[in-house]
């Protein structure tokens, strides 16, 4: 059996690549499986096109990349708890995802990457944005790399997935609300990549609450500009979805965030989260 044509179209200066060529169905050859994680960990996210896969083949390409982490608030697809429902409903007002955020940062041992895999997609809108945490960090200025250098800051998954998340932002969205939210853990605010070896900023809008032994109103003023600082429209890529498409994204030095512009129509996506490792400075 020859080997596939494997091509690779980078969407943006920043990050993101389409990888066209590859049946992730398919027992992937080690060749194959070594272009895959090259271009991960060049481009920070990829997407590969035109799949169709079961829930069993879709675990079965993640854990090609390490062992699965299971989501403790999604809803999962019943028979897979690994697999979780990133779903709006026709009615439903809110997404999951509307904001940028990094997926598990609120772990204390953060996901390497998450699988997202379209199942039902709106006619129009639900694009998904993702922005380089690299091309962040290279963009300050020395000053204020210096100043970083060392700082620690508190995530937590309160604001999401508390017990009050429901009420205090009127969502619904479906989660397994949770007291498990409230723990906090700290994570450096510049990290360097253990397969790159560049650094990158680790903050994030949905899960860093504050800078460790600060308050969040004296934290406010310089995450807040971290935060729209990491949103620059040049450190950015947009994917829009198609049918069959599943994205790859790597949790530690990108951000994303999923429009929430199809009202009135349902969408629904599978997620796989791969276990990654604690972040260091």
């Amino acid at each position: 059996m020859g080997q596939p044509h494997i091509e690779i179209k980078p969407l943006s200066g920043a990050l993101g690549a389409e990888i066209h060529g590859l049946d992730l169905a398919a027992d992937l050859d080690n060749s194959s499986m070594a272009t895959v994680r090259e271009a991960f960990v060049d481009h920070g996210v990829v997407f590969f096109m035109d799949q169709d896969l079961t829930p069993a083949q879709h675990l079965d390409f993640a854990r090609r990349f390490g062992p699965i982490d299971i989501n403790k608030f999604f809803e999962t697809v019943e028979g897979y708890p690994e697999v979780a429902q990133v779903r709006k409903e026709a009615g439903d007002t809110t997404n999951i995802g509307g904001g940028w955020h990094t997926d598990h940062s609120y772990d204390e041992v953060p996901a390497l990457g998450s699988m997202l895999y379209a199942k039902e997609l709106p006619a129009r809108g639900g694009d998904t944005m993702f922005a380089s945490m690299y091309a962040a960090y290279d963009a300050l200025s020395p000053g204020m790399k210096d100043m970083l250098d060392g700082l620690q800051a508190v995530h937590s998954g309160a604001r999401a997935f508390g017990p009050d998340a429901q009420s205090n932002k009127g969502r619904d969205a479906k989660f397994n609300l949770s007291e498990i939210a409230l723990a906090e853990v700290e994570h450096p605010v510049v990290c360097t990549h253990p397969d790159s070896g560049r650094k990158h900023l680790y903050v994030n809008g949905g899960f860093t609450m504050r800078f460790a032994n600060m308050t969040e109103a004296e934290s406010a003023p310089l995450l807040q500009y971290l935060l729209q600082h990491a949103a620059k429209p040049e450190f950015t890529c947009r994917f829009q979805w198609r049918p069959g498409a599943m994205a790859f994204w790597d949790n530690s030095c990108t951000q994303h965030f999923a429009l929430n512009d199809y009202h009135g129509q349902r969408r629904l996506m599978h997620r796989v989260t791969i276990q990654g490792r604690r972040p260091h400075a």
